[in-house]
């Protein structure tokens, strides 16, 4: 049975197993009851992205205990899998806009050791990623089940940089699908410019824009208002913009943004827009 102590902050996050992980870019019903996998040091940066987009509260702690939860408070965990209750002192607060008290609690359904045993994570070392809990200012509950990662230098250094990606002024918008496209051929065989735009959650404007001309290879770029600069680039790999784009836009451009245009054009604007999000390359998610 959970220590006195704990029983009441458990019964809080207990009462929060179910919730699902419903935050944009999080597969839905990703619950923090799952197990914490220990290989989480190694996600891919749409992985990271994916959890600090869903994580309103980001911290660097140390685990200060462990409380393993039986009974009726540890119905439906897997045979495999034990419940804890894990506080840990917040070390620093990468991301909490109303901040955090020095030690917080939340819940985890870990895996067992080959010999039946819970984990020993004491003292551990953690990334945590979570949502507060409401009315209990010293809980918080995981975004997901492998929201809580292995520190290590590398992982603290790339939720810092995506943590201010995120936050900053001028942050990408979220992109919600493909609008109208649009090609005009140039005077030369060859030649021409074409461009898509994108619809986003804000209504801000992004475009995607390709220009061919002959004997050289298709150049293009994306703009993040009404005007394409000449001298806009592609994003670089693993930064939000190419995120948004990368892990948002689908394979092929939808027949609905070529429907105005001439047979001719709506297939080069196809094979450009397939140019385009070859060049993005894969959004490389590795997370179940």
């Amino acid at each position: 049975m959970i220590a006195p102590r704990h029983r009441s902050a458990a019964l809080v996050a207990l009462a929060l197993l179910a919730a699902p992980a419903t935050a944009q870019g999080l597969p839905q019903g990703a619950i923090a009851s799952e197990v914490i996998r220990s290989g989480t040091a190694g996600l891919g940066y749409a992985d990271l992205t994916d959890l600090v987009l869903a994580a309103p509260v980001i911290a660097d702690a140390t685990v200060r205990s462990v409380s393993r939860i039986k009974g009726v408070e540890a119905a439906g965990v897997a045979p495999d899998r034990v419940r804890l209750y894990v506080e840990v002192d917040v070390t620093a607060l990468i991301r909490g806009a109303q901040g955090l008290p020095p030690r917080i609690g939340y819940l985890v359904d870990a895996p067992l050791d080959a010999r039946g045993r819970a984990p020993n994570l004491k003292k551990t070392r953690v990334l945590v990623l979570a949502r507060p809990v409401a009315g209990a200012i010293d809980q918080v509950q995981l975004v997901a089940s492998d929201a809580q990662l292995p520190w290590t230098p590398e992982t603290d250094s790339r939720l810092r940089t995506i943590a201010r990606e995120v936050l900053a002024a001028d942050a990408p918008p979220v992109i919600t699908g493909v609008g109208n496209a649009f090609h005009v051929a140039g005077a030369l065989p060859g030649e021409g410019e074409t461009q898509v735009f994108l619809t986003t959650a804000d209504q801000r404007p992004v475009s995607l824009s390709v220009l061919r001309r002959p004997g050289e290879q298709p150049r293009w770029a994306v703009a993040l208002s009404e005007i394409v600069d000449e001298a806009a680039a592609p994003p670089a790999r693993d930064t939000l913009l190419w995120y948004r784009l990368a892990c948002a836009l689908p394979a092929t451009l939808p027949a609905h943004s070529t429907s105005a245009l001439e047979a001719a054009d709506a297939q080069v604007a196809q094979e450009d827009y397939s140019f385009v999000i070859a060049a993005l390359g894969d959004c490389a998610r590795t997370r179940r």
